[in-house]
C-alpha cells in the first residue's frame, strides 16, 4: 500500500477557509477530488488541486506503485495555520487598527486502495464471497 504526501507552505489564505475546501475532497478518489476542485468556486481550490497533483506525482515515483492512478484516494487533507503578517490600518481620530494577513499550510496525503481479490472455489464453479469474521473463517476451514 503506497502513501505519498505533498505540502504547500505559506499559501495566502486563512486555514479556516482552506479547511472548508479540504472537507470536500477528503476520502474521495483522486479523479473525483480533481473534478470537485475544478468546479469549486473558491480561490483556494486551485492551490489545493496543485498540491493534490504533486502528491499523485510523488506516489508515482515511489517503489512498488502499481501504476493505476484510479486506485489512489485522498486519505488525509488538512490546512494548518501559517505565519500571520501584521499590518496597521489608520483609523479615525489618530487611532490605528491592526490587520492580520493570514497564511496556511496545505497538506494532502494520497493512499493506494488495496486491490480487490475474489476467491475462486476449488471446482472452479463460482467465486466465493467471504463476509469475514471468525465463524465464516471456521466454516471455510
Amino acid at each position: 500500500m503506497i502513501e505519498a504526501e505533498a505540502t504547500a507552505y505559506g499559501v495566502r489564505t486563512s486555514a479556516q477557509k482552506a479547511g472548508l475546501v479540504c472537507d470536500l475532497i477528503r476520502s474521495k478518489t483522486v479523479n473525483q477530488a480533481l473534478a470537485i476542485l475544478q468546479f469549486t468556486r473558491k480561490m483556494i481550490a486551485r492551490d489545493l488541486a496543485k498540491v493534490l497533483r504533486s502528491a499523485v506525482a510523488n506516489a508515482q515515483q515511489k517503489n512498488g506503485f502499481g501504476g493505476d492512478i484510479d486506485r489512489l484516494y485522498v486519505s488525509v487533507c488538512f490546512a494548518n495555520q501559517g505565519q500571520s503578517l501584521k499590518r496597521v490600518r489608520p483609523a479615525p481620530m489618530g487611532r490605528a487598527f491592526r490587520i492580520q494577513k493570514r497564511s496556511a499550510h496545505l497538506t494532502v496525503r494520497v493512499t493506494e486502495r488495496p486491490e480487490k481479490v475474489t476467491r475462486i472455489a476449488v471446482d472452479g464453479a463460482a467465486p466465493v464471497k467471504s463476509r469475514g469474521g471468525r465463524k465464516a473463517a471456521a466454516a471455510q476451514a
